[in-house]
């Protein structure tokens, strides 16, 4: 069967573009989900000030009529006018374990992209650099911390495929406190409150 791509035009496909990732992910406990609202406001022009600065657009993948991927193209214009760059982002990228579906995803978005005069693309990046970016690529098995995304472990190499190469590693740490400072911590807090 052919993926059709089709482009996020109405509010109705904006709610399945961010509910996609919740049958994705289904039964997976280390998923954090987003708050849809929040989510949904965040990649509306009229909510989101970013679009002041920005060009985006969004779509699915369709394979035998179901939602099979999903994937988001920005360009960040005051990012680019600084840098001298002419970089567009991808964004918001879920996709099931087929290569194809991730293939014409990222045909579509490339070509948005280069009809808009982008000459290199970079990603998974939002709006800014406060906004969701980086790709896990280990720690599958952890709940991932704030600001932090999770994706399934198949991403890497279908991205590497397509010819995309890791830029950096970002690693975050984990600490295991023991319970006498966070016995400690308590008391403090409590002594706070009294006051």
């Amino acid at each position: 069967m052919t993926i059709e791509i089709r482009e996020v035009k109405t509010k109705c496909d904006l709610l399945k573009f961010v509910k996609f990732p919740f049958s994705l992910y289904k039964g997976n406990k280390f998923w954090v989900p987003p708050i849809i609202n929040d989510e949904v406001k965040t990649l509306m022009p009229q909510y989101n000030p970013a679009f002041e600065q920005c060009k985006a657009k969004f779509w699915l993948a369709y394979k035998n009529g179901k939602i099979v991927g999903r994937v988001g193209a920005i360009i960040n214009e005051a990012f680019n006018e600084k840098s001298g760059e002419k970089i567009g982002r991808f964004s918001r990228l879920e996709f099931i374990d087929a290569h194809e579906v991730v293939t014409e995803l990222f045909k579509t978005a490339e070509n948005w992209l280069k009809e808009q005069g982008m000459t290199k693309i970079m990603g998974p990046l939002g709006f800014n650099n406060l906004d969701h970016q980086g790709m896990l690529v280990e720690g599958f098995d952890y709940l991932p911390s704030i600001a932090s995304e999770y994706h399934k472990p198949y991403y890497r190499e279908h991205l590497e495929k397509l010819g995309y190469e890791k830029e950096a590693d970002w690693v975050e740490f984990r600490l295991t406190l023991t319970n006498a400072p966070v016995e400690k911590a308590n008391r403090g807090a409590a002594l706070i409150q009294k006051r």
